[in-house]
């Protein structure tokens, strides 16, 4: 299955990588780091070079089941020193990234948001196949292959994966199995600087709206505490770009990234509320009893 290419063409690129290395792989046209080797820094031109072949082949593979997945040029760079001045060059450098014309900013955020799809979406295939769950894996990629015929336009069918995966994993896998399988692929994704107040939710809700799943306003109450398993958190979200099935709400990409930042800590969304102008998600700890759901919840009426 996919997922083992996947799997084996990653552990190859991170086996080329060394943690003071100079060099990096960006791609020359949008310059961000291209998946999976966003976080990786290689210790000469040569090794990096290689890792880039790699990491084409990568794109190649997921290339099977998303023909629109965007081409990356992939080059490599060495790393200049970091330099804190405030000079002259350095406000001309500023005064040019806010003056970003509307319609290029506009494709950064839609290529943004296919990456972040796609790079989310790799991380689950490689997991369900490592995992044996074949024929989970296989229904994923039977209902993408029936949306895509009738979708043109990349960011809806990117959205219609994630939505499609974790209709999937929620109908052919009982919470515990889904758990375990969002808590392996949140750990084969690259992990976040952790933000210094120590709070992951705001900072999960801040890169979800920076790649294109929140649109509109997101603020979050309640604290997360792993150790006594009590306390929840609640997240109120609007404009948020997935859309309910079966009167679920998807929330993979939720938990994905909330995984990310708190490893030891999986959120599973016990309610989800409509509200107004959005949703309202309440999450617990998913512990050793089965959560209600962890890759979608049931909605209710505002209460």
């Amino acid at each position: 299955m996919i997922g083992t290419t996947l799997g084996d063409i990653r552990d190859h690129i991170e086996s080329l990588a060394s943690d003071d290395g100079e060099y990096t792989l960006v791609c020359s046209r949008y310059g961000d780091r291209p998946v999976p080797a966003a976080e990786l820094r290689f210790p000469n031109r040569a090794t990096a070079r290689a890792a880039a072949q790699a990491a084409e082949q990568y794109r190649a593979a997921l290339r099977r089941y998303d023909p629109r997945l965007p081409y990356h040029d992939v080059i490599v760079q060495q790393n200049a020193p970091r330099y804190d001045g405030g000079g002259p060059s350095d406000r001309r450098s500023s005064d040019r990234s806010n003056r970003v014309e509307p319609d290029i900013a506009g494709r950064i955020e839609r290529h943004e948001l296919v990456e972040f799809c796609h790079r989310t979406a790799a991380a689950v295939f490689e997991t369900l196949s490592e995992a044996g769950y074949d024929a989970v894996e296989t229904a994923v990629m039977d209902r993408y292959f029936d949306l895509a015929e009738s979708i043109s336009e990349p960011d809806d069918l990117c959205l219609c994966l994630l939505e499609g995966m974790a209709v999937e994993l929620d109908t052919r896998l009982d919470p515990t199995a889904q758990r375990d399988v969002l808590s392996a692929a949140a750990r084969r994704l690259s992990s976040p600087i952790r933000s210094t107040d120590g709070e992951p939710v705001a900072a999960t809700l801040a890169y979800l709206r920076d790649r294109g799943v929140l649109r509109g306003s997101a603020r979050s109450s309640g604290a997360i505490e792993p150790d006594d398993g009590v306390r929840s958190v609640v997240v109120e979200l609007s404009e948020y770009a997935l859309t309910p099935h079966d009167g679920r709400l998807p929330t993979l990409p939720l938990v994905v990234e909330l995984s990310r930042r708190r490893s030891e800590w999986l959120p599973a969304p016990v309610r989800v509320e409509a509200i107004d102008d959005g949703w309202r998600i309440r999450f617990a700890p998913a512990r050793e009893t089965d959560p209600i759901g962890v890759v979608g919840a049931p909605i209710v009426a505002d209460r």
